[in-house]
């Protein structure tokens, strides 16, 4: 007996009543099936045949080829392009880099304007330098050594030349023509006057240096074994030393017993006077002369290599640095001969 056409009716009906997501469920669920068993079928002859794969080699171009397409890349005369463009790009090109770099231009040179403009030429806006000055000395020739035998120039020649020199800007004649005696013992301020304006400079004349001068031995005791060396304290802008106090000088041995470096001559004193002070810099204090200390060893031990080391001492001097060997001192190692 056949289904009835009501039956049927309600199977068609039920199909038609199941929801469009079970439908989909139930196609991807195939789709899944039919993928698994793809993946376990044995690969055809044809999958494994790799030569169908490979790249198929460029046909090598002769020399003449490439310069045909050189000169056409170059100039396309049917294009009227150059290089690829028209002329009309590469105008706009031109334009953009054009506009572009003069406006870099614009604005570097504004900032440079700005920057020149806020600052000051004659005292810097941040000064990052340590206010406790080093030292220095002269003759500084191969490091800081002085070795010579009294009996033979050409070991201690370089060294009184190097001090002659040192010595020359401050020869009686220049100090007297640059700039003006000073008797007061305070600190030469010039700050009321124009920040443009030059400021004038005390004397510090050679002839005060005594034998140490070169004017009365100019061999400034190599000659005889009793060297002289110069010791300078360094500049720095608006630095007010010793607290009112001059700065004084000191020198011995720094390893060893000090009769090895015997007595010793400061000239024209010991100290560093404060009417040299403050310095102003070199546009506004021209004619600036750094006062020097000279010191003369009278009775150094010869044969022997001695280190020295001369410190400046005063309130606010740093002369003991662990990592600053020039901070307020100097060592330099002195061996005299026979």
């Amino acid at each position: 007996m056949e289904p009835s056409s009501t039956e049927g009716g309600a199977e068609e009906k039920l199909v038609r009543s199941l929801p469009h997501k079970v439908i989909l469920k139930h196609g991807q669920e195939l789709e899944e099936e039919q993928e698994e068993l793809a993946e376990h079928q044995p690969l055809e002859q044809e999958d494994l045949n790799f030569e169908r794969w490979k790249r198929r080699p460029i046909p090598k171009r002769t020399l003449h080829q490439k310069i045909d397409d050189l000169k056409k890349y170059l100039w396309n005369a049917e294009t009227n392009e150059f290089m690829g463009r028209s002329g009309k790009s590469w105008s706009l090109i031109l334009l953009f880099y054009a506009a572009l770099y003069l406006f870099l231009a614009a604005m570097f040179g504004g900032c440079l304007f700005c920057l020149m403009w806020s600052i000051s030429p004659y005292h810097p806006t941040f000064n990052d330098r340590v206010m406790p000055p080093g030292m220095t000395m002269a003759p500084h020739l191969e490091g800081h050594e002085i070795a010579f035998n009294a009996s033979d120039r050409k070991s201690w020649r370089k060294y009184a030349r190097s001090m002659e020199e040192y010595l020359r800007p401050y020869n009686d004649a220049a100090q007297q023509r640059k700039n003006i005696p000073c008797d007061k013992e305070t600190y030469f301020m010039q700050d009321d006057l124009d920040e443009a304006a030059e400021r004038k400079a005390c004397q510090f004349k050679r002839s005060w240096l005594g034998h140490c001068s070169g004017l009365q031995d100019p061999n400034f005791g190599y000659s005889q074994g009793r060297p002289c060396i110069l010791l300078r304290m360094n500049r720095i802008l608006g630095y007010l030393p010793g607290q009112g106090k001059p700065i004084n000088v000191t020198c011995g041995v720094k390893k060893g017993t000090p009769e090895v470096l015997g007595e010793m001559e400061f000239f024209p004193k010991s100290i560093f006077e404060n009417k040299y002070y403050p310095y102003y810099g070199k546009l506004r204090h021209v004619n600036y002369s750094s006062p020097v200390v000279a010191v003369r060893f009278m009775g150094v031990q010869q044969g022997t290599n001695i280190q020295v080391q001369c410190k400046l001492n005063g309130k606010g001097i740093i002369n003991d640095s662990p990592t600053d060997r020039y901070l307020g001192s100097v060592t330099f190692s002195l061996e005299v001969g026979a």
